[in-house]
């Protein structure tokens, strides 16, 4: 089985974990933390980086960050994974969400205005699948409302909006290093920010809130989040080829769409004028007209070898937040269609152009098995 994704650590990696091991240093207080918080921020373009222990750790200090309160609501978009919403929850505020638009799944931002209430202490930016979300019309509303932008990172290392790296626009930012990420440290994530009081916040929520004059003294309830100097130094091996991952991700979805384009009954995600996605994966929605849910693809994609995974479930269908008696009367159409119709194909760094082919002319072979 061909799998959708599967990390590249063929660089410094195994040299940098055994240094780990012969020293001693596993722990947080290991001097790959820093260095590797140093170099991404360098990378992304911002003063700080708080690294923890994964993406939603790194969502969760993020509202701590802005001092998300109960009763405080957050907009994100109803077509995401649930850690955006839990983070929320974790200070007793309300996901509020807002549909996609269609041509590159990323929240609809002239829907935005019209869910901003007094409530509203956030907007919870989430560059969808590698490509970035229009963010100007969405920073000139928090300008308006007094609000907090919070970019959700995580799918789009070295994406740039309008020539600005993602994750280094809005106040504060969240990255995810799980393993299917471009930049990978098996579990792990990081808080990013220009801003020093929101970074001195983020680092205090990570380590339970100690208190810097007095240890085991506590005057806020913090977390332990903390981020090992063993996953550390798979960032700093990792961070060492970034550049060249982003390249190759690039061009495999170039590939991708050069194929795709062809085919009757699907389409992938289209590039914006103003963006430079990078492709976290390569996804590929089933248009209406041919009857098909993902579902029935994935399934035939198995049986030919080509492993495939569903697009997010929309926040607005998840039993958890339908209990507390929230979206039961809230309709987000595209959401809807896309959570039903979007599959990512294989999308692993290592991915050759004859791999590519093979897998497009899979996806033709089921769309033709189909009358299509």
């Amino acid at each position: 089985m061909l799998l959708v994704n599967q990390p590249l650590l063929d660089g410094r990696e195994k040299e940098l974990l055994i240094e780990c091991i012969e020293s001693g240093w596993i722990s947080s207080e290991g001097p790959n933390v820093k260095k590797f918080e140093d170099g991404f921020a360098q990378f992304i373009g911002v003063n700080h980086g708080v690294a923890v222990a994964n993406g939603t750790a790194a969502l969760e200090a993020a509202l701590f960050a802005i001092d998300l309160k109960d009763g405080d609501e957050v907009i994100m978009p109803s077509f995401t994974i649930i850690s955006c919403a839990i983070a929320a929850l974790r200070f007793g505020a309300k996901p509020v969400l807002v549909d996609i638009e269609p041509v590159t799944w990323n929240i609809d931002v002239d829907l935005i205005e019209a869910k901003i209430t007094p409530r509203t202490k956030a907007i919870m930016a989430v560059h969808m699948y590698g490509h970035p979300c229009d963010l100007d019309p969405i920073l000139g509303l928090a300008k308006r409302y007094n609000l907090k932008v919070i970019e959700d990172a995580s799918q789009v290392h070295g994406a740039l909006y309008k020539g600005k790296p993602c994750g280094a626009i809005g106040h504060i930012s969240t990255f995810s290093f799980y393993a299917n990420k471009i930049l990978t440290t098996g579990e792990g994530g990081m808080v990013m920010t220009s801003d020093d009081h929101l970074a001195e916040r983020a680092r205090s929520y990570r380590n339970l809130c100690f208190r810097a004059e007095r240890r085991f003294y506590h005057t806020e309830i913090g977390n332990n989040l903390r981020m090992s100097n063993m996953q550390a130094a798979l960032g700093v091996a990792q961070l060492e080829r970034l550049d060249d991952f982003v390249k190759v991700k690039r061009l495999n979805g170039k590939r991708y769409l050069e194929r795709l384009n062809r085919l009757t009954g699907i389409k992938a995600q289209v590039e914006k004028p103003w963006a430079q996605m990078v492709y976290w994966m390569y996804c590929v929605e089933l248009d209406l007209f041919t009857g098909l849910e993902a579902k029935v693809m994935m399934t035939e994609l198995a049986a030919r070898g080509v492993g495939t995974r569903p697009f997010f479930l929309g926040l607005h269908e998840q039993p958890v937040l339908l209990a507390r008696g929230w979206y039961k009367e809230e309709a987000y159409p595209v959401t809807h269609r896309a959570s039903r119709q979007g599959l990512y194909l294989p999308s692993s760094l290592d991915l050759t152009e004859e791999t590519i082919e093979f897998v497009v002319d899979q996806v033709k072979d089921v769309l033709k098995s189909m009358g299509l």
